[in-house]
């Protein structure tokens, strides 16, 4: 059965730093392109961050560059995001998405909340 499971969300101030984890099960980690996700309430879904299979090509929005970085160890089957100097703006749940022509995965998501 396919899963990709997401951790590490929670509360943090302005100026803080998060790491999320997302574990894939089910299908062939190593193949597929992974990415962050964020919606905030009220908006449409966006695209944070994503990383090549091999983890050679990464690419971010611009809203996140320089502040957010995205890795991926293929052989515990995770792809992380370090979020750094967090700001209110970033307040969503951030899903991963595992891609691969057309096979697509998606996780249930975590909260992430920025605010004092």
């Amino acid at each position: 059965q396919v899963q990709l499971a997401e951790s590490g969300g929670g509360l943090v101030q302005p100026g803080g730093s998060l790491r999320l984890s997302c574990v894939g099960h089910g299908f062939t980690f190593s193949r597929y392109i992974m990415s962050w996700y964020r919606q905030a309430p009220g908006k449409e879904r966006e695209l944070v961050a994503y990383v090549s299979s091999a983890g050679d090509m990464l690419n971010y929005d611009d809203r996140v560059k320089g502040r957010f970085t995205i890795s991926r160890d293929n052989p515990k089957n995770t792809v992380y995001l370090h979020m750094n100097s967090l700001k209110p703006e970033d307040t969503a749940v951030y899903q991963c998405n595992a891609q691969a022509g057309p096979s697509e995965y998606w996780g249930q998501g975590t909260q992430v909340t920025v605010s004092s």
